[in-house]
């Protein structure tokens, strides 16, 4: 692959979903792309980078589709999910006793381990939550990840990741190789198609918002932007939670780190914001 069509491929990756591609990710564009220009009928990644923009809609899809990173596993790095229901759960359910409504968004939802995670999380405490009604949102700019998270089916090696043995007990059922996650836990998660960088419409309202190992993908000016589209679809008092290689460095001040947690943010009031040194 020549220089200029790497360049073309990561200028319409970066464009499309955000992603910013170093040269040393060429090998990874070449492994990922040489099945998509063979099943379109390009001769090689070259001719298929020359041909891009003026490709169908279904080619530009597999591509921004296969430079996508859907590493994911159930309840991943732990800690994020202890916040969950050691601090965001039990506050929130004393502050939406009334309105009776708490709504999560999994913004990188992938095959939908994270979102699936704290819907269990939230069974386990449905007593305490007594009539508030809560929703997860699991969204992913994969149509790929998003049709397998919708279908809620794992194989052997995805349910030995992270997932706990009473867990898999208690939620799931073994069909041949693969589990179904039950019927009452696929039930509490909503998934649908989106882009972060674009409109957040879908979305509305949010309590809570996982949006985890998403932003050290982008560039400065990007997640900037993502960070201040984020702000505005949460509540006050909500909560942000980041993966532990993200942070707000580099915004326009919308969040500050709450309860002195790594990774736990809630948004700033418009008047006190400024620029965030720091994470």
């Amino acid at each position: 692959m020549k220089p200029e069509e790497f360049k073309a491929i990561c200028d319409f990756v970066q464009k499309n979903s955000g992603i910013v591609l170093s040269q040393s990710k060429e090998y990874l564009v070449d492994s990922r792309l040489k099945p998509i220009a063979e099943s379109h009928g390009f001769a090689d990644i070259g001719a298929l980078a020359r041909g891009l923009s003026l490709a169908p809609e279904a080619v530009k899809t597999a591509v921004t589709d296969a430079m996508t990173t859907n590493e994911t596993f159930f309840f991943r790095d732990k800690t994020p999910f202890t916040i969950f229901e050691e601090i965001i759960l039990p506050e929130l359910i004393k502050a939406r006793r009334v309105a009776g409504r708490l709504r999560i968004w999994c913004a990188a939802a992938s095959t939908g381990q994270e979102p699936y995670s704290l819907a269990m999380m939230v069974h386990k405490h449905k007593a305490a939550l007594g009539g508030i009604k809560v929703e997860i949102i699991g969204t992913d700019l994969s149509a790929t990840a998003i049709a397998r998270a919708k279908e809620g089916r794992f194989t052997q090696f995805e349910v030995q990741r992270g997932l706990p043995v009473d867990l898999l007990v208690k939620h799931f059922t073994q069909e041949g190789t693969q589990w179904l996650i039950s019927d009452e836990i696929k039930s509490m998660v909503k998934f649908s198609l989106l882009n972060l960088l674009e409109s957040y419409r879908s979305i509305g309202t949010v309590d809570v918002v996982y949006c985890r190992n998403v932003l050290i993908y982008f560039d400065g000016d990007t997640k900037k932007r993502v960070l201040t589209s984020l702000r505005k679809v949460m509540k006050p008092d909500g909560y942000l939670v980041l993966g532990a290689a993200d942070t707000v460095m580099g915004s326009n001040g919308e969040f500050e780190r709450a309860n002195n947690k790594r990774g736990l943010y809630q948004p700033v009031e418009a008047g006190e914001m400024r620029p965030a040194l720091s994470a």
